[in-house]
Parts: structure tokens; sequence; C-alpha cells
């Protein structure tokens, strides 16, 4: 037997009446969540096949890459961004110090604290990285256009907590030059 569960739309645009809620069967939403495994699975493919031929994982790729959105990015803004233990991204950020990939700097505002940067190395891993990833969410946003961006950006961020939403948002909004 299949229950229904209600999931509403961002509260701006339900009306008050609730006619705008959307009511799913457990079915579909265990297909939703398959879907959603599978398509990380196909998105990090390509990515996983280079940091193994490395011998590094996705913890390396995924520091990298907020070091290289937010170049400068302390150490413990890292952590909290990645939501690991200090010890599991002092690992990850060991390596990639060794491997030439990141630099780590006496803070600007505070000399305790240590900032983050890719080298010219790291960048050109880190492009690596990401240029499948880029490729498959622009293919996958051509074919579906617009309207399913939208909608597939509201869902993720409807997923997230606040503090994550948070998070993300303060990401997204970073200033041009900090990119």
């Amino acid at each position: 037997m299949s229950r229904r569960v209600a999931v509403g739309r961002a509260a701006s645009s339900v009306p008050d009446g609730g006619e705008g809620l959307l009511f799913l069967t457990d079915e579909q939403l265990r297909r939703g969540i398959e879907a959603m495994y599978f398509a990380y699975r196909a998105f990090t493919s390509d990515p996983d096949m280079i940091l193994d031929e490395i011998g590094f994982g996705r913890a390396h790729h995924r520091a990298m890459h907020f070091i290289h959105r937010d170049p400068g990015l302390t150490v413990t803004a890292l952590l909290d961004v990645l939501g690991v233990t200090k010890q599991s991204l002092n690992r990850v950020l060991r390596t990639l110090i060794e491997e030439g990939l990141v630099e780590s700097r006496v803070g600007r505002r505070d000399r305790r604290e240590r900032e983050l940067y890719l080298t010219h190395k790291g960048a050109a891993l880190e492009r690596r990285l990401s240029e499948s990833q880029r490729a498959r969410m622009r293919a996958a946003f051509r074919a579906t256009g617009p309207q399913a961006v939208a909608g597939f950006r509201q869902v993720l961020e409807a997923m997230m907590d606040r503090d994550t939403l948070r998070q993300f948002q303060a990401l997204r909004d970073l200033p041009e030059d900090r990119r």
C-alpha cells in the first residue's frame, strides 16, 4: 500500500488554503531518491577516474573546488563548508600541500589563521576534474530548459537545512573578484 506525502512549495508561493501542495506517493519519492543516487554517480564518475589515477579521493576534489571558488578561504571556513572533522581535513590538506596543489599562507587579518590557495598545478587539476561535471550540467540544463533548471535549483535548495542554505547562499553571493 502506497502512502501519499505532501510536499510544500516555497512559503511565498503557497496559497493560504494549501492548494499549492503537491502529493507524492512513497514510490515516487523512492524513484526520486534513486534518481539522485544515480545522477550523483554519473556526475562524479569522470573525476573519480582521474582521482583514482593519482591516488586521491572525492574529499580532495571537494576541498580543491571550494578553495578555487573562494581563494584565501581559511581552514576553519573550509571545515565549515565541507562539514568534516579537523582530522579528516588535515589529512586531505597535507596531501594537497605536499603534492604542490594547494598553498597555505598566514592569514591577512589574523596571523593565527591559515588561508588556502590553489597553486597553478592545483588550478589545472581542479579545472580538469570539473570540466566533465560542467559539461554534464550544461548538457542537462540545455536539454531540459530554463524552467526545469529553476525547478531543479529550487528542489535542491528546499532540501537544505537552514545553516546549509545560508552557507550555499553566502558562497553564491561572493563578489566576482573573489572567484
